[in-house]
């Protein structure tokens, strides 16, 4: 039978985001969704004492691992409120947990990345708390480029030629990077990543597929998925 993993996700719908399913068809993944009505701190601070609510939903389904799927959502309030997240998930269900945020920073630490060029969906003030929740965590962010957008539903809509300029503006900017870092589990970008990859030879390491790959070896798999990129190839 296989490993359910629980994920809780900022829309409402509760639906499991594209990328895990496709990138680890062998595992089986559930969702709550957290209702987040926009990606700002007053936003986050409506719907994040629900997540060990929702951790126990998704315990009482079947999960075996929990992840939150949503970046923003476990940064906003730097490395403290991100732990507290975790602890209040665990203390509910006696399970493995771990956030969005957690996994791109194990990501970018398995390519010992540390000068980071940063591409987001987000406004100036979560652009702000990401920059330092990067910096107060050792990194040196050295470009940040934004869509400037706070709606979960005009994050979904973004295009992948959207995302590709994107990051290559973030790059152009920081010639010296160790890594692309684009920040928002909403943006689809799992198809631009190897794009991205081959044209700039550096890993690109995005909410979406980080989040997947630490939801995934948080409940025993490798993480490997050939095929998608720099994470997935790697043998942890």
């Amino acid at each position: 039978m296989a490993t359910v993993i629980g994920m809780i996700v900022p829309p409402a719908s509760g639906e499991v985001p594209p990328e895990p399913p496709i990138l680890y068809p062998m595992l089986n993944f559930i969702a709550e969704g957290l209702a987040l009505p926009r990606l700002t701190p007053k936003g986050y601070d409506t719907v994040i004492e629900d997540t060990a609510g929702l951790a126990i939903k998704l315990k009482e389904r079947g999960a075996e691992a929990i992840a939150l799927m949503g970046t923003s959502l476990s940064f906003y309030r730097g490395p403290a409120g991100n732990r507290a997240v975790i602890e209040a998930m665990r203390e509910a269900t006696d399970l493995p947990v771990t956030t969005m945020t957690n996994s791109v920073l194990e990501a970018l630490d398995a390519f010992g990345a540390v000068k980071i060029a940063v591409a987001t969906a987000y406004q100036d003030k979560v652009n702000e708390a990401l920059s330092l929740y990067l910096t107060q965590s050792g990194y040196e962010v050295l470009s940040l480029e934004a869509l400037n957008l706070n709606a979960v539903e005009a994050i979904l809509d973004v295009k992948e030629a959207e995302l590709i300029e994107l990051g290559e503006r973030a790059l152009a900017a920081a010639p010296d990077a160790d890594a692309l870092f684009i920040s928002c589990g909403g943006l689809k970008t799992l198809p631009i990543v190897p794009a991205l990859e081959d044209k700039f030879d550096l890993p690109v390491i995005t909410s979406a597929t980080a989040g997947a790959w630490g939801a995934a070896r948080l409940a025993g798999h490798s993480g490997r998925s050939p095929g998608h990129g720099k994470l997935f190839e790697l043998a942890l």
